[in-house]
């Protein structure tokens, strides 16, 4: 089946269409469907991902019945059984089977909550010219991808356009209210390193991650998606080595061959080659399996 760059559901009401996911108005609910899109530096790339989406999707599925059944967290998920949503949906299947979700409609929180079991990313490059991480000390003489002494929460804001800058936790409390910021703080953390437990008996190391909650009937559930390739950096265990860049099961590995292409990170991309689009189709179909122990559905 050829990729799907866009979705068209006229009997819902468009929000928003991001990087990846196009959302729509369907009432009281929220539908979500994960397209074929991949961004890089937040610009979109010409090239889609044949069934990315569907990967992002099946991931978060797995990862959110996994947090469900250790009762960390509830989550914005109501159903993601096409054949259980509405008659003027159902009619739009071979756009949203395997790729989408009716999900309640959350009130979001204004920040990203990011765990970091390692430093990389904007991460080393905010360590290499202050020695922190928003605004965290760390150990002097760290190498770029050094595993941290202890997971850290680095919290960033959500840019409309451009960027998402790093914030300390003190920011954050501004924004969230200390109490709201505190508990989401715990349950990232929570979640990564039982997360980061759970791939490394399987032989991924989980680098970072990050987390979106929302507010729904006065309680903190998870949203969006999670424990991606999109969200989260997956390295190799048996590959890892510190003082360099590792290979990757998320799209690190696009990021990279765009610098290596010296692109400068402004509209418009560069296109990608097709093996490198192969190369990222085949990361992330085996991280699904990896982590859920199943192919795609």
């Amino acid at each position: 089946m050829p990729a799907v760059v866009e979705t068209s559901v006229p009997e819902a009401k468009l929000l928003a269409r991001g990087k990846v996911r196009d959302i729509y108005d369907f009432g009281d609910k929220l539908l979500f469907v994960a397209t074929d899109r991949i961004s890089a530096y937040d610009v979109i790339l010409n090239q889609p991902i044949a069934d990315k989406g569907k990967v992002l999707h099946q991931i978060s599925r797995f990862w959110f019945d996994w947090i469900q059944e250790r009762g960390i967290v509830g989550n914005h998920l109501l159903t993601d059984d096409v054949d259980r949503y509405p008659e003027e949906l159902r009619r739009h299947r071979e756009q949203l089977e395997g790729r989408s979700a009716l999900v309640h409609r959350a009130d979001m929180l204004p920040v990203e909550c990011v765990a970091r079991g390692y430093i990389t990313g904007s991460g080393w490059r905010e360590y290499q010219q202050t020695g922190e991480v928003c605004g965290i000390p760390l150990p002097a003489g760290l190498r770029e991808c050094s595993k941290l002494p202890e997971p850290i929460f680095t919290p960033a804001t959500k840019a409309t356009t451009g960027h998402d800058e790093n914030i300390s936790f003190e920011r954050a409390s501004e924004i969230l209210g200390t109490s709201v910021a505190e508990k989401v703080r715990d349950l990232t953390l929570r979640l990564y390193r039982e997360a980061a437990e759970y791939a490394a008996e399987r032989g991924i190391l989980i680098a970072d991650t990050k987390f979106e909650f929302g507010i729904f009937d006065g309680e903190i559930i998870l949203c969006d998606e999670v424990l991606t390739p999109d969200s989260s950096r997956f390295w190799p265990k048996d590959e890892y080595a510190p003082g360099r860049g590792q290979p990757s099961f998320d799209k690190q590995y696009v990021r990279d061959w765009l610098d290596e292409a010296g692109w400068d990170h402004e509209p418009p991309p560069p296109d990608l080659p097709d093996d490198v689009v192969a190369g990222s189709r085949a990361r992330y179909l085996e991280i699904l399996e990896i982590l859920s122990g199943r192919g795609l559905d």
